[in-house]
Formats: C-alpha cells, structure tokens, sequence
C-alpha cells in the first residue's frame, strides 16, 4: 500500500486457451495428398494462455479468464498454466471441446497454422465480471480475437473501469469498431494484422513507420507492428521507433507474438516506457523462435538476463 492506495503490479490476460499440435514438416501437403510426418509435439497454446504464460515465467503475478471444454485436454491447460506460474482461478469449464491449434512448422521456422474455437467461444460477461477483482488489482490487462467480438468488447470496457492499461493485441484480424479499438491503450499488430487494418499492404521498415503513424492518429493510442526478422516499429506518445530484431537461428515461430506481448506487458508493470518494453520483449521472443512449442519454449527472467 502507498498513501492508502493499493498497487497495481498483477497483469489479467481475457482470451483464449488451446490445445496445440505442432507437425514438423519440410514442407506444406498438396491438394489432395496425405503426407507422412516426421515429427510432432503437443503443447498448451491459445493467444491467451500464451501471453500470460509468458508474463508469469518472468515473475509478473498473472490472472488468466476463459474457457476450457470437459475433454481430455481442458485439464491439461490448466495445469499447464498453473505450472508456469499462472492464477488459473477464472478459467470455467464449459461443455465440449476445448481449443485447439493445428500448426504445420517448416524447416526454416515459419509457420502454417489453422485453430478450432472450442470453449474459447463460450467465454461470458459474468466470467468476465467475475474477474473484476483481479483487474482492480492489475496494471495492464490484455486481449486478443480469439473470442467473441462482444466480449473482447466488454473485456475493453471492464478492464478501463478497473483502471487497467489495456493491450490488445488484434490477431487474428477482424472488423472491430472503431470506437472500441480507440479505447486501448496500446494495439499490438503483426505484418498481416497491419494490413488488414491499414488496408494497404505491409511489407518493409518504411512502409510500416508510415502506416503506424496514421493508425495511431487514428485512434489516439500507441501502436507496435511487429515484422518478423525486420524487427518492430513503435509509435509512442508521437515518436516513432524502430527495433531490430536479434539475429538468431530460429526453429520455429509458434508463440513468438505472443511471447513478445507478454513480455511488453511485464515490462509496462516494471514501469519501463513502451519503447524499453519492446526492446525487452526482442530478447524475450528471439530465446523463444530457438525452441519448439509456444508455452514450453517461453524464456524465464534468468534465462533473458
């Protein structure tokens, strides 16, 4: 407590949980082929679950709101979670299916990834009213569209009223009113994401510092577009930034946006600006594309340092 007022120094992440299937292949199968596999893994993933696993492995107290089915996997992510270091007291189980994430990963780390929604898309406004608490106790509260438009919209609304900073991070890309994406605080975007709210095509440095200015003129907030090996580019209280990515040998890309995110939003509880959050969040994602599966893969605040 300071001066009678409590300290906002948690994170509350509202979005989604999915159970991923990671097939590593050299290659994409061609229409109406069935291609042999070399290998696979199974990790916990969603956007949500993701960011705030990465949040809690460098020790930011993290609450995480959404759903899981009453299939095998719901347990799972769960205890996945809970194992990072995440407070899993506001996901609900729902009936049927969780989320999940099907991705293909090539050899030179990109990748192709398709998602089921599962529970993700049962996710209510009491689940979110029940998880007042843990806003009223967080800096920064983050969103993503793995769920329903009108719960990301009322996830906005709740999170302001708590007193929250509020991420989003708009992916996969979806028409979102206007009104709702000038009330975040700061939208997180890659190159795709970019576009498709730019409405032109995002494909170098300068394209994207001249897109970022408009966007977050726009809507009056601050913006991150994230490119990949070409880096970012922050726009921050009028100053735009760009951020180089690190060189390294990357495997594979699954949970690299979302490692980013989460570690942007650690750093804004740490109070740096969001200029140093992003140069923070460049370790944190570069240690990450080096191994395989999202939330396994995820550095810890040792492993950054």
């Amino acid at each position: 407590m300071t001066g009678g007022k409590k300290v906002k120094n948690k994170i509350t992440v509202i979005g989604s949980l999915n159970y991923d299937v990671i097939l590593k292949v050299d290659r994409l199968p061609y229409k109406g082929e069935t291609m042999a596999v070399e290998d696979s893994t199974f990790s916990a993933g969603g956007k949500g679950a993701n960011q705030a696993v990465q949040a809690a492995k460098l020790k930011t107290p993290t609450y995480m709101v959404g759903c899981v089915g009453t299939d095998a996997s719901a347990d799972f992510l769960i205890c996945t979670a809970k194992q990072y270091g995440v407070d899993t007291r506001y996901i609900r189980k729902v009936e049927g299916s969780s989320g999940m994430g099907i991705i293909h990963a090539l050899e030179d780390g990109s990748v192709h990834a398709s998602i089921v929604r599962g529970a993700n898309f049962q996710i209510t406004k009491e689940d979110i009213d029940k998880a007042m608490p843990a806003l009223k106790e967080s800096k920064v509260c983050i969103l993503q569209n793995e769920i329903p438009v009108p719960m990301i919209e009322y996830g906005i609304d709740k999170a302001k009223e708590a007193g929250c900073i509020v991420v989003l991070n708009a992916a996969p890309a979806i028409e979102l009113p206007d009104e709702y994406l000038a009330k975040v605080d700061i939208l997180v975007l890659n190159e795709v994401e970019a576009s498709f709210y730019c409405k032109e095509n995002i494909d170098s440095l300068e394209k994207a510092k001249e897109e970022i200015k408009k966007l977050a003129e726009k809507y009056n907030n601050n913006v991150i577009i994230t490119l990949g090996s070409l880096g970012a580019v922050v726009y921050e209280n009028g100053k735009i930034e760009v951020i180089p990515a690190k060189k390294v040998d990357a495997v594979e890309t699954t949970g690299a946006g979302d490692s980013y995110i989460g570690a942007v939003s650690h750093s804004i509880v740490e109070g740096l600006t969001l200029t140093e959050a992003c140069r923070f969040a460049t370790k944190c994602s570069a240690v990450t594309v080096c191994r395989y599966g999202a939330q396994p893969s995820m550095p810890t605040l040792e492993e950054v340092m």
